[in-house]
């Protein structure tokens, strides 16, 4: 059976995909827990309807980064975080809160696919955080202070 996943599912699929799977599968569990819906002509109209809208909001995005990365290049963001006596945050910080924190400190919209980070902030101090998009780049300063 055809169907369009309504979110995400872990081991099958993201939002907006459509998937071949069993009939037991989608009708006992994806179509009851509201994770998916039978692939009809209509829905799958609408999916791809879904899909191009966010490619364009995508672009746009990228395109107004990439015109104000200048304004983020080399100013600081300071957040506060709970962290043990050595430093280590009890908590790391991931691309999707820097993204969060750079649209309310710096007013821009920066989508966490557009972060260059090696691997999650787990402690105090000073992180420089790229952003690259259309092949510009730009660098802030994230500065992670103890409560």
């Amino acid at each position: 059976m055809k169907v369009a996943l309504i979110k995400d599912v872990s081991g099958l699929g993201k939002k907006n995909d459509v998937k071949t799977v069993s009939d037991g599968y989608a009708l006992n569990f994806l179509i009851p827990q509201k994770s998916a819906e039978i692939a009809t002509r209509a829905v799958l109209a609408r999916v791809e309807l879904t899909k191009k809208q966010e490619v364009a909001e995508k672009k746009i995005k990228e395109d107004l980064l990439s015109m104000n990365l200048h304004s983020i290049h080399d100013k600081v963001v300071e957040i506060e975080r709970e962290a043990n006596d050595k430093g280590g945050l009890f908590a790391s910080i991931h691309k999707e809160e820097i993204a969060k924190l750079a649209h309310e400190e710096l007013e821009v919209d920066i989508l966490p696919e557009f972060i260059v980070l090696d691997k999650p902030i787990k402690e105090l101090g000073e992180h420089k955080i790229d952003i690259k998009v259309n092949g510009k780049s730009a660098t802030f300063t994230l500065n992670v202070k103890g409560k």
